[in-house]
């Protein structure tokens, strides 16, 4: 039985959930991935990452959430493309903004992840949090 990027996609999910970092977490990834994040209410500016930022990110993430789920709404998979409509929340070890630690912060959010040799080559979110 092959695995659809789809299936990939819902693992990689999972294993965020799980709290997957660095070798764990990277082998999700193709070697030249990029990331892009539009702008949002934790990164104004947005970002654009690399494979190195986005491991680096994962470990600065069990900093501030004790925990993470993801519900997947929706889902379009065409070609090497999977699209995900997403609703997540996150348990904070710390506060942010008024919600203080141990408080849950909520996003909706979108993700679309394009896949090369059944690795994600190419990931944009398009995250809406609820205000904090």
């Amino acid at each position: 039985m092959s695995t659809t990027n789809l299936d990939t996609a819902r693992r990689y999910l999972r294993a965020i959930e799980d709290g997957a970092t660095g070798e764990a977490l990277a082998a999700f990834f193709h070697p030249e991935v990029t990331q892009r994040e539009y702008p949002n209410r934790l990164v104004p500016t947005g970002a654009t990452r690399d494979l190195r930022a986005l491991l680096e990110g994962a470990e600065r993430g069990q900093q501030v959430l004790a925990g993470q789920r993801y519900e997947v709404r929706h889902v379009v998979e065409q070609g090497d493309t999977v699209a995900l409509e997403v609703d997540w929340s996150g348990t904070l070890k710390v506060p942010v903004g008024k919600l203080p630690a141990g408080g849950t912060m909520r996003a909706a959010f979108a993700v679309f992840l394009i896949f090369r040799d059944g690795r994600i080559l190419s990931q944009h979110n398009y995250d809406c949090f609820e205000p904090f």
